[in-house]
């Protein structure tokens, strides 16, 4: 999520962070510190800000690497569940002659539940 939103958003503050992720000021800040010691975000200052202590984050080529990781493991992840769902829908539909039953008749049993 972190990943993500940094660079969707690379001039996001901490503070900003926090609130659309709904994790702590505090987090955030130690996960920006972990993702930084990990070589996969930067953060320099920005030039034109009136404000010197504001940061802009944005991933490196690494960090471009490890989120299409997690995107891949996710969707991977989730592939994997769609399956089983299906093959649970399968079984509880052989289970209760399901496929036997007409069109009316699976609305009634729908409708009934």
């Amino acid at each position: 999520m972190l990943l993500r939103e940094i660079d969707a958003n690379p001039q996001l503050t901490q503070r900003e962070l926090s609130s659309r992720l709904g994790l702590s000021l505090g987090k955030i800040n130690f996960l920006i510190k972990a993702l930084i010691e990990k070589g996969f975000i930067k953060a320099g200052n920005f030039k034109t800000s009136k404000n010197k202590i504001a940061y802009l984050y944005f991933l490196t080529p690494s960090g471009i690497e490890e989120k299409a990781k997690i995107t891949y493991r996710f969707l991977k992840r989730k592939m994997k569940e769609y399956e089983k769902l299906g093959e649970e829908i399968q079984q509880l539909k052989k289970e209760v002659g399901f496929s036997d039953i007409s069109a009316e008749g699976r609305e009634n049993i729908l409708r009934t539940e």
